[in-house]
């Protein structure tokens, strides 16, 4: 199912370098859903095996704050932690890390904070286009690269507060 016409997937980092015919062709293969103010999209540790372009909306992307060491016990603190909120003004993408993990986990959870519209893409269909048209992969996934690097900076900073917060908390 194409995109309706107001989606061109210009402003998609992701599609950086990719012309408007090569866009087109991509947006050509994203299933169209909407999303709920308040619905969860999909929840840390499940199945993935999709990545989600955000057309319009806001999404709030978040992580348990606690790991479940053990599944016989499920009485652990669940509570969870806002790592990042994502617009449809910025061309955002998420849900791509179960495209390449070994188990197609989720690694956070994605909830709606307003309605939202986005075009969703299976990783077998993600992965057709980019083996199929070798000059688009190429650009896809130096692009991908790009994302998920600036992301793991971000998430090591932010790991490295935690760390020295932790630290002066216990020096006391």
């Amino acid at each position: 199912m194409s995109l309706s016409g107001e989606y061109n997937l210009k402003n998609f980092e992701l599609l950086d370098g990719l012309n408007a015919e090569q866009r087109a062709y991509f947006s050509r293969h994203l299933q169209e859903l909407d999303f709920a103010e308040g619905k969860e999209i999909f929840h840390e540790g499940a199945k993935g095996g999709a990545i989600f372009f955000l057309l319009s909306g806001e999404v709030e992307i978040s992580q348990s704050l606690t790991l479940s060491v053990s599944k016989q016990y499920t009485d652990y603190d669940a509570r969870e932690k806002s790592i990042v909120k994502l617009s449809g003004n910025d061309g955002a993408v998420f849900g791509e890390v179960s495209l390449f993990g070994h188990e197609d986990k989720r690694t956070a959870t994605v909830t709606a904070l307003t309605d939202c519209h986005m075009g969703t893409m299976s990783g077998k269909q993600f992965f057709k286009i980019l083996e199929d048209h070798i000059e688009v992969g190429y650009k896809v996934m130096r692009n991908l690269t790009r994302i998920v690097c600036g992301r793991l900076v971000v998430a090591n900073l932010n790991v490295l507060k935690l760390t020295t917060a932790l630290s002066l908390v216990l020096e006391k």
